[in-house]
């Protein structure tokens, strides 16, 4: 059995009653293992209703509302969806909720299909929730059933971080069912102001979540000797695969919060101690310059691998080393670039024609970055171009995807409107997610032309593109364009 069978029959054996979501790698995978949320509404035990969700903020919320009536409910999402469903996620700690709520955040370390590298394990602190790293198959069912548990006795969601190599992995489990009556929200909680809900949470919930933290059975207190190595999530199962004899290890299962207690007892009875996590360093950021690790050059940022688990055990009695970080170009890596028969290819060598800056989006457009096409100038999130386009010092162009549209980029438009920016929108219309799986997309056409009364659709293939776009430039105002392709993947 692999971590995804784990993760999957943890949430059914969780009895959860709503899975929401939104695609990316390294997640994808995951919700579909549910069963396909278009074609198949309501999964075939006919107990979880599950869907793909505009955004992740929506997803949370949906999964909040679930919560709020008994309901046990999981939001699955890469790394930067953690972004966007940081606004209720910070607030539900001291709102409080009714039955358990985890989010299942997919980190990608070494990115390896993302716009970016970052650790979702921060959110924990950000949030002040609890944050579970599993190692393995097994310790991934059981966090999902402890972290439902959990949730429901502080009140707060939970984050379970993954990675597609903890997914992929191989291992045993152990499956349980219980019968399970989550509760309700308690309405007494507005009985307290919004500092008076704060100080109630951590001197009820935190207080407890510590408590849970020291004693969980996730973590893991091997004893050997007097060097040792502390980690947590897939990285464990590494150090736990070539540890040398005379080494101890202290494998954590859940890193937020930290179990305090229990890490300085291994401080204290070891002369050397070794962090290995990944990407960041959250863990060691935390335990001063006790510990070696990412901060003294022991380990680098990013994914962990054997080779380099052994090599900072081979220098584990130094205390810095030094080494040249070489980032990585594309011609190192290999291009991707985008497909030979995309049929935006015309549209896009049209507007690399024109003298004007371009924001793009982080769906197909972001392939059109690098060499040959060299067509944006940035593009730093999804849902962000228009917005990003909004900023430009003269007359740009958005470049945006029907997904990124109706992820978060309708709110852009809605402000160049109020504002009166001078853009031209330029939608790449086929009406799927097609980087992420070929999932459905909205059809916002209505909306579009509805708000912005200069919006035409325009075939991307034409052979007047350029002088289309010249003179939607030289309009003022706002001009959208929806281009409709279809995806030859899908």
């Amino acid at each position: 059995m692999k971590g995804l069978d784990a993760v999957v029959c943890g949430l059914l054996d969780s009895g959860v009653k709503m899975v929401t979501g939104v695609p990316g790698f390294p997640i994808t995978e995951l919700m579909e293992a549910l069963g396909d949320p278009a074609s198949d509404p309501v999964f075939k035990y006919g107990v979880l209703r599950h869907e793909w969700s505009v955004n992740e903020k929506v997803a949370l919320e949906l999964a909040l509302g679930s919560s709020v009536c008994g309901e046990r409910s999981a939001v699955i999402t890469k790394h930067v969806g953690m972004n966007i469903l940081a606004d209720p996620l910070v607030t539900s700690a001291t709102h409080t909720i009714g039955a358990g709520v985890v989010i299942i955040a997919g980190d990608d370390p070494g990115v390896q299909k993302s716009q970016n590298e970052q650790d979702s394990r921060f959110y924990g602190v950000i949030a002040e929730v609890p944050v579970f790293d599993p190692s393995s198959p097994q310790a991934a069912y059981k966090s999902i059933r402890e972290a439902f548990e959990l949730s429901e006795k502080v009140s707060a969601p939970a984050i379970i971080r993954i990675t597609d190599r903890l997914l992929k992995s191989e291992g045993k489990f152990t499956r349980k069912k219980e019968s399970i009556v989550p509760p309700y929200i308690d309405k007494k909680i507005w009985y307290f102001t919004m500092l008076g809900k704060h100080q109630l949470f951590h001197g009820k919930s935190f207080l407890e979540m510590c408590e849970y933290a020291e004693s969980s059975i996730l973590n893991v207190y091997t004893k050997r000797s007097r060097l040792g190595i502390i980690s947590s999530g897939f990285p464990s199962s590494l150090v736990d695969s070539i540890i040398p004899p005379d080494y101890s290890h202290l494998s954590l299962g859940i890193v937020n919060p930290l179990p305090a207690d229990l890490i300085e007892r291994f401080i204290r009875e070891h002369d050397r101690v070794l962090v290995v996590e990944e990407t960041e360093p959250v863990i060691e950021k935390q335990l001063s310059k006790r510990v070696l690790g990412k901060l003294t050059g022991h380990m680098h940022y990013g994914i962990v691998e054997v080779g380099d688990i052994q090599k900072a055990i081979g220098s584990i009695h130094k205390d810095t080393v030094m080494e040249e970080i070489i980032p990585q170009t594309i011609e190192e890596r290999g291009a991707r670039p985008i497909c030979e028969d995309c049929p935006y290819l015309p549209l896009f060598k049209a507007i690399k024609e024109l003298d004007v800056p371009v924001a793009g989006d982080l769906g197909c457009s972001i392939m059109t970055a690098s060499p040959p096409l060299s067509l944006l100038d940035a593009a730093f999130s999804l849902g962000s171009s228009i917005a990003t386009a909004s900023g430009f010092n003269r007359k740009g162009i958005a470049i945006i995807g029907d997904f990124g549209l109706a992820h978060s980029g309708v709110a852009g438009l809605i402000n160049a409107v109020q504002n009166k920016h001078e853009l031209v929108v330029v939608v790449l219309q086929n009406e799927v997610a097609a980087m992420t799986g070929g999932q459905d997309v909205p059809d916002l056409t209505g909306l579009v032309s509805s708000y912005v009364r200069d919006t035409e659709i325009i075939d991307p293939q034409d052979n007047d593109l350029k002088d289309k776009l010249l003179k939607k430039l030289k309009k003022k105002g706002i001009s959208v364009l929806l281009a409709r392709g279809l995806c030859p993947r899908y």
